[in-house]
């Protein structure tokens, strides 16, 4: 594998412009439920020094463990100590990763085809939405791509390294999230129609084998290795393995049965090609689209040459089609699923766009439509900048899915506020009361508060807290246990704690009460004037 100093120049240009887009601001955005879920888990690592995988929740356990490093970097020894950025900066480097690796298929696809990938990589909306989450995504995106990357580079070397290299990345894809499966099957399948819809050649006589046995069981022995290591916990938790397995059940149950995400077929198609909410702007990552089709054509009429492998072509050609018609058809969807055909329809859409250039007359053909190609890439660019930036937490943007809203900055202050006029600053009790446990991304942003109970309804043997964040669908009940059940001696005057009903995501609203004292000596800091009616 070759590729000239022009062409490493460019992906240099390039992976700097992917990290350009994906590192400011990365602290700015509310983090989303699912964010702080993640956050907490690793926050039972870093502090316990113990993970332990659930088959229900959370996913595999890569991420945790990459987020040790950042942590370390930092000095981190407690979540308290830990920021978004921390959290944030590991996808961030993913993202960036799933850039530069393309750098290996130069043989494969084409010098051209691989920096037009990779700038689509760096600028997609969604790639680089999705590459400042705290979530598993980017990291499943970046291991199946390396499957894909080092099967490759295997299939044309024989090298040992190579297949184990291969085995490593498919092991930290099953350790990563359990839809790694998807991304497989949709691999063998690719496979397996590139074999059968084009059959090359038999050649008479000996030559090497295509693939070596030895290599084949160090590969699978590496994707074992660190599918037990890190699913065992290193060895700290037995039943992690089994439970990986075990898992699917609980996946495959949710991916039918769970009301809540379930979306039409063409729910990824038609957020990709066009999307506008109210007022908001026009989103389109039709371009990819577009050249993903016209990559489709290109790969199964293409023929082998210098520049390219014909049958690395038709894999992605496959695997695209095949893993884009799975998650299609799963019921259960969320947007940031799509990443890992979404990055197969990238590499697809770099196809058709050289092929297209190639199917130019002339030079200045050439040229007016690679003057097009870059327009389309500055268009998403600013699409990028928008959704990251500009609607980062605003409904209006289609990446935007059950996110926390900006009220939760108001949430936290006012709590930190009142907090310094208690005596136990941040140990100070604290009740949450959410009905099915409904309070997310809150935990992540009480952390530095050691001691708060976490409800899913007003529990009248509970000690009553100064400071009470709640539903408004418990008020009533939390009222009753205020002034009711509460002994006479113990009953104190209870005001809003946030000037009116604030929300924790669009439509899901929390209010919250503190003591009267406790409101006088803020206010008396702080020479509020609000709201000081108390709990009805």
């Amino acid at each position: 594998m070759r590729c000239p100093a022009k062409c490493w120049v460019v992906f240099v240009l390039v992976a700097a412009a992917a990290l350009a887009i994906r590192l400011p601001r990365l602290t700015a955005r509310p983090m989303h439920g699912d964010e702080a879920v993640n956050a907490v888990k690793f926050g039972q690592l870093l502090e316990e020094g113990f993970y332990r995988y659930d088959p229900h929740e959370y996913h595999g356990p890569t991420l945790n463990y990459f987020t040790l490093i950042a942590a370390w970097l930092g000095s981190a020894e407690k979540l308290a100590q830990v920021g978004e950025f921390t959290l944030r900066i590991v996808p961030v480097f993913f993202g960036v990763l799933l850039v530069l690796m393309l750098l290996l298929l130069v043989d494969g696809l084409g010098k051209w085809t691989v920096i037009f990938a990779a700038a689509l990589t760096a600028v997609s909306p969604a790639m680089v939405f999705y590459s400042r989450y705290y979530i598993h995504e980017t990291l499943l995106v970046c291991f199946t791509f390396g499957v894909i990357v080092s099967g490759y580079r295997y299939a044309q070397t024989k090298c040992l390294t190579w297949a184990i290299l291969t085995g490593l990345f498919t092991g930290l894809a099953y350790t990563t999230k359990e839809t790694c499966i998807i991304a497989f099957a949709s691999m063998v399948l690719a496979v397996l129609l590139t074999l059968i819809v084009f059959r090359r050649p038999r050649h008479n006589g000996g030559g090497e084998p295509a693939v070596n046995i030895r290599h084949i069981i160090a590969a699978a022995a590496t994707a074992i290795i660190i599918s037990v290591l890190f699913y065992s916990s290193f060895f700290t938790n037995s039943s992690g393995v089994l439970d990986s397995v075990r898992a699917y059940g609980t996946y495959l149950n949710r991916a039918t049965q769970d009301p809540l995400h379930i979306h039409p077929w063409y729910y990824y198609l038609k957020m990709l090609i066009y999307s506008r909410y109210g007022a908001g702007p026009v989103w389109s990552e039709g371009l990819i689209i577009v050249l993903a089709g016209t990559g489709f054509v290109v790969a199964m009429k293409a023929k082998s040459s210098q520049n390219n492998n014909v049958q690395l072509l038709r894999f992605f050609a496959f695997y695209t089609l095949v893993s884009t018609v799975i998650y299609s058809a799963i019921g259960y969807k969320t947007p940031w699923s799509m990443l890992t055909f979404l990055h197969g329809m990238i590499v697809l859409a770099a196809i058709g766009a050289t092929g297209l250039i190639q199917l130019c007359p002339n030079l200045l053909s050439r040229r007016v439509l690679g003057l097009i190609f870059i327009f389309g890439l500055f268009h998403l660019t600013w699409q990028a900048y928008q959704a990251n930036y500009t609607f980062s937490s605003d409904q209006r943007n289609p990446y935007v899915y059950a996110h926390t809203t900006n009220d939760i900055f108001q949430i936290t202050e006012r709590v930190e506020q009142i907090a310094q006029v208690h005596p136990d600053r941040y140990s100070m009790h604290i009740e949450v009361i959410c009905p099915n446990n409904d309070y997310w991304p809150l935990p992540w942003y009480l952390r530095r508060f050691n001691r708060v109970g976490w409800y899913s309804k007003v529990d009248d043997s509970a000690p009553i807290a100064p400071l009470i964040i709640a539903s408004p669908a418990v008020e009533a009940a939390l009222g009753r246990k205020i002034y009711e059940v509460a002994p006479q001696g113990e009953r104190n005057l209870y005001v809003p704690l946030f000037d009116t009903c604030l929300e924790l995501r669009p439509t899901v609203e929390i209010t919250g009460f503190v003591t009267k004292d406790l409101r006088d000596k803020f206010q008396a800091i702080n020479d509020d004037s609000t709201d000081q009616r108390p709990i009805p």
